[in-house]
């Protein structure tokens, strides 16, 4: 497995976000926000978890095993992987020099928030949210550019060919959506630490201070929408009102998939409210965690350990950003979107 894997989950996460925080939001940990009834949000309050403390989780990790999640969460799985048969990847390796195939392993690190904005969910002019213009003020740090569906990787790249989506081409069939394709330069000490990392690796691929990956960002349309699957997702009875979802299909450096789900409802005692229930999920390499030996055994390197770095325990980590690890990130980045729908 390659070393690099750990930095790119760590700062793969959808690139929505992750700019200035909506400071009049604040966010608070519960057992699972998706099960928080409407009636129990607090004002400017974003019920917030990751499930770290799950039995499935991996400890001290808030991720789960792929298998273990995909069975004990269907509608999850569904809705928040590439594609609702989306599986573990199927590539070639070489055993005692024979070349054969095998399942790469893979982890899941799952967000969910819920907050209530007051204003009606009819009047949020979500399509916005679907433009390059809005993506660009999110996160100053990630660069965008516009992609056509012939950029695609899946289409081009095998080691990616798992994401292709069965159903559509990505980048294509929706009315609303655009694909980009965007970057963003790791910040803080991490730079340095992966400087380190290759002059050790020697002859081996090097790691990337930098992630590259595409993405599809869309605005649903009605037809598109499974009123009855998301709606027991939620756990809410009114009807969708929109659904935002961004699908990263393609990572530079060997990310399984990423994505991105906001689902809005009108408040069940209250049509001028709205009930906004957001998923992030991401895939994780699970070999990364194989990698603890061999960071350990060099002082400088001890804490860019791969599984502290995706937690944000590592002194890597820096800032509210991607580069601050998975837990922090996603708490930045739903705050920030909250504030952007309270404001606009």
């Amino acid at each position: 497995m390659w070393t690099h894997r750990a930095v790119i989950a760590l700062t793969i996460v959808l690139s929505l976000g992750g700019g200035a925080v909506a400071q009049e939001f604040k966010v608070e940990d519960v057992a699972s926000a998706a099960q928080l009834s409407p009636d129990q949000i607090k004002p400017k309050t974003i019920a917030f978890t990751d499930h770290r403390n799950d039995k499935l989780a991996e400890a001290g990790t808030a991720v789960q095993r792929f298998p273990d999640w995909a069975k004990g969460n269907p509608l999850q799985r569904q809705f928040l992987t590439l594609y609702p048969s989306y599986s573990e990847p199927t590539i070639n390796v070489t055993l005692h020099g024979v070349a054969q195939k095998a399942k790469e392993k893979l982890y899941v690190y799952v967000a969910e928030a819920r907050f209530a904005l007051n204003k009606p969910a009819t009047s949020l002019d979500l399509g916005k949210y679907a433009t390059l213009s809005t993506l660009e003020k999110l996160d100053p740090a990630i660069k965008h550019r516009l992609i056509t569906p012939a950029d695609a990787m899946p289409l081009k790249d095998q080691k990616s060919a798992n994401n292709r989506n069965p159903d559509r081409a990505w980048c294509e069939g929706r009315a609303k959506s655009i694909c980009i394709q965007s970057r963003y330069q790791l910040e803080g000490r991490l730079p340095m630490g992966i400087m380190l990392a290759n002059k050790l690796r020697e002859s081996e691929k090097q790691i990337a201070d930098y992630i590259e990956f595409q993405s599809e960002l869309a605005l649903l349309g009605p037809q598109e929408i499974d009123q009855d699957g998301l709606g027991k997702l939620t756990g809410i009875e009114t009807p969708i009102a929109a659904v935002l979802e961004q699908s990263i299909f393609y990572v530079n450096q060997v990310m399984p998939f990423g994505k991105f789900l906001a689902v809005f409802q009108p408040h069940p005692a209250d049509p001028n409210k709205t009930i906004a229930t957001m998923f992030m999920a991401l895939g994780v390499d699970a070999g990364l965690f194989d990698k603890k030996k061999e960071y350990e055994q060099v002082p400088v390197l001890r804490n860019l350990v791969p599984a502290q770095l995706l937690t944000g325990h590592s002194s890597f980590n820096t800032g509210s950003s991607i580069s601050a690890g998975l837990p922090v990130y996603a708490r930045t980045r739903i705050q920030t979107i909250a504030g952007m729908l309270d404001r606009d």
